[in-house]
């Protein structure tokens, strides 16, 4: 999907919601777990739950892997569900030399057949350059996340005061373009998300930490803004579990559709 076609589906769906399909067999309801495939048919229930509200799908990897063989069928039949009008991001982390970073590039983007792929820059530009060989396709590289240990590196200054993020940003920058990069960008680090925003006003984000982790989406969306919206807002807990019952699809639904009602008045807003 290119940037044009993915501004078309915010426009279209009034919502620029990122549903993370961060699935825990451990919380999938009890009715489900006698199913042949219960992770897909979760999944499943969830994606027709909430493919009127999200533009978006990020179907985080560790989950799936952790499970062999059966995880991995059931990421792909996950995959393969998920509406062709939706974003479909492989939240995998990856970034390693150059070959190996073509071939985890061929796996995200032939094999499964995913829009973009999250990946860590601390390699450099070699590690990263092997994902946009591909037409059509995105690096999510991480930029400033919100975690605890985010402390330990991110923030470190050179002599003359500027914190590492700052320089990875202005480096990476250089590597594309903002029609084949985008930044992951920590929901609760808000007036962080306008410091990136300053160094890189064109590229779309993807922030983390909107609902559970307690991220407000009026501030992001006041700090992260650009001209084609430029944000893809990710909310996993809080739209996967909002029920562990019989009903946890329809409430899934109920989160998806709140978080796009908000999202539609701050378009509004916006006069976008």
């Amino acid at each position: 999907m290119n940037r044009q076609e993915l501004v078309a589906q915010i426009r279209k769906k009034q919502s620029f919601l990122c549903v993370g399909l961060d699935t825990d067999p451990a919380k999938i309801p009890a009715h489900l777990q006698q199913e042949e495939d219960p992770v897909f048919a979760f999944n499943k229930a969830i994606i027709d739950a909430t493919k009127d509200y999200a533009v978006a799908y990020k179907p985080n990897i560790a989950f799936y892997e952790c499970l062999g063989p059966k995880g991995w069928e059931s990421l792909k039949k996950t995959i393969d569900y998920i509406p062709k009008d939706c974003f479909i991001i492989a939240d995998a982390k990856r970034g390693d030399i150059g070959n190996t970073s073509t071939y985890y590039a061929k796996t995200f983007f032939e094999y499964l057949d995913c829009d973009a792929v999250t990946v860590a820059p601390y390699m450099g530009e070699d590690s990263v350059t092997p994902f946009q060989e591909f037409p059509n396709k995105w690096v999510i590289l991480l930029a400033l996340t919100s975690n605890r240990g985010a402390l330990d590196f991110q923030f470190l200054t050179d002599a003359n005061g500027e914190e590492l993020y700052k320089k990875v940003l202005k480096k990476s920058a250089k590597w594309g373009d903002s029609n084949n990069l985008m930044y992951v960008v920590g929901a609760t680090r808000a007036e962080g998300i306008g410091e990136v925003r300053k160094l890189v006003p064109d590229h779309f984000f993807l922030v983390p930490g909107v609902g559970a982790q307690g991220g407000s989406l009026a501030d992001v969306a006041h700090y992260g803004w650009n001209a084609d919206c430029g944000l893809l807002v990710n909310a996993s807990r809080s739209v996967l579990y909002a029920s562990s019952g019989t009903d946890f699809a329809e409430k899934a639904g109920e989160e998806a559709h709140s978080l796009q009602q908000q999202m539609q008045q701050i378009i509004s807003e916006k006069q976008w």
